[in-house]
């Protein structure tokens, strides 16, 4: 049962602003508890922080892109939690729902007829020497890379206890199937389907050109070593603000065995976002 409504949007925008300008009211009308970010509480709604609206909300309604998404996905613990993103772009590829049918999609979500699909997340753990163990959860992706003026790094990377090798790169990606098509893509990695359970591990321009992007079990822990010293190397957990890493430290990565559950679009299959937003098949 659906009671309480958290709204998440990138209120700077005016399309943004105007949604959650009618959508308060009309969730108010059919009964439902409102919960905003502060930013908001103007339009009505009781103002509150992502973190709280991830513990409280039995549905979290994203009004922006696929950044806007991540940023509310990474603190919902609760797997039962559908999260619905309404893309006030284009068709994003975990934001899937368009402007237009929003109010019937999300009219048949508060009814309880709608589906799922479970995407799974990482945790993050950076051990250091010098530092406390500082841990993350992504949907998308961790991506080790070095600063602007930094040489090529070495990252020594073991997948389970067994060596796989050291990178000779200007970083790595390390992604979830979600975040497959993001950064990950850029840098030449495979299109996974969202539902697997997978790791992608995408080196970014490798020293040595035969080092391509893998695919490895959800199963496997991947641990990745920085053996450079002297350069400025950073860890940026699904785009957000990175953490320097020093030499010596190791960033471990598993399933976090939370998953994420997006609302899908009900006309529209993953193969169409693929086909719209990669422009597959044009001339």
């Amino acid at each position: 049962m659906i009671r309480v409504v958290g709204l998440v949007a990138k209120y700077e925008e005016t399309k943004a602003a105007e949604m959650v300008s009618w959508l308060v009211p009309w969730l108010a009308e059919k009964g439902k508890r409102v919960l905003v970010e502060p930013g908001m509480a103007r339009a009505g709604g009781r103002a509150c922080s992502k973190q709280e609206m991830a513990r409280k909300a039995d549905l979290i309604v994203v009004l922006g892109g696929d950044g806007t998404l991540l940023s509310i996905a990474r603190l919902v613990e609760r797997p039962n939690v559908p999260i619905l993103g309404v893309n006030l772009g284009g068709l994003g590829f975990i934001t899937e729902i368009a402007v237009d049918e929003a109010e019937s999609v999300l009219e048949k979500t508060l009814a309880g007829r709608f589906s799922v699909e479970k995407r799974m997340t990482l945790e993050i753990q950076i051990r250091s020497k010098k530092r406390k163990t500082k841990k993350f959860r992504v949907l998308n992706d961790a991506v080790i890379t070095k600063g602007a003026r930094a040489r090529i790094i070495d990252l020594e990377t073991y997948v389970g206890k067994e060596y796989l090798c050291t990178y000779r790169a200007d970083g790595l990606i390390i992604s979830t199937p979600t975040g497959s098509t993001a950064y990950s893509l850029a840098a030449g990695g495979p299109i996974l389907y969202p539902s697997l359970g997978a790791i992608v591990l995408s080196p970014i321009c490798p020293h040595t050109l035969t080092n391509r992007p893998i695919v490895v079990s959800s199963k496997a822990t991947v641990r990745v070593s920085l053996r450079s010293s002297g350069d400025t190397v950073f860890l940026s957990p699904d785009g957000h603000q990175g953490v320097l890493l020093n030499n010596g430290d190791v960033v471990e990565v598993r399933d976090y065995r939370v998953p994420v559950s997006l609302v899908k679009a009900p006309a529209r299959s993953y193969f169409e976002i693929l086909r719209n937003k990669l422009k597959w098949g044009e001339r």
